[in-house]
């Protein structure tokens, strides 16, 4: 069973230049410590960054039917497996939404302008 999906797509410059204009109080704000070490550690790293600002806003589309208070965007937290695959993981009173029965997955891609991801929380078999 799905309870929700989320999709989003971000124009790669857009997040460029958030980070050129407004620098640590933007990258801070919007992304983990972790997630900030595994961008800057990349060559492009803004490509890096618009991939995750578009995973976590498809992750909270995709909570959506199941949470609708406010969050806050360090509560959503992306990473990669040792294989490469993105995983997420939830902080905060978002944790509580992806229990022993549901769980949550997403894909993530980009190209020379734009990320995207795609996200849906689905019921564990």
């Amino acid at each position: 069973m799905v309870y929700g999906i989320g999709t989003d797509i971000v124009e790669i410059d857009r997040i460029a230049n958030s980070i050129n204009k407004f620098g640590d109080k933007f990258l801070n704000k919007i992304f983990t410590e972790l997630e900030r070490e595994y961008c800057l550690s990349k060559k492009n790293s803004a490509q890096h960054f618009a991939a995750r600002f578009a995973a976590k806003e498809a992750v909270f589309k995709a909570l959506a039917s199941q949470y609708s208070e406010i969050y806050s965007w360090q509560d959503i937290e992306v990473y990669n497996e040792p294989s490469g695959l993105p995983k997420v993981k939830l902080y905060g009173e978002l944790a509580n939404v992806v229990s022993i029965d549901k769980s949550l997955q997403i894909s993530m891609s980009h190209s020379k302008n734009y990320a995207t991801c795609f996200a849906i929380l689905f019921k564990n078999c």
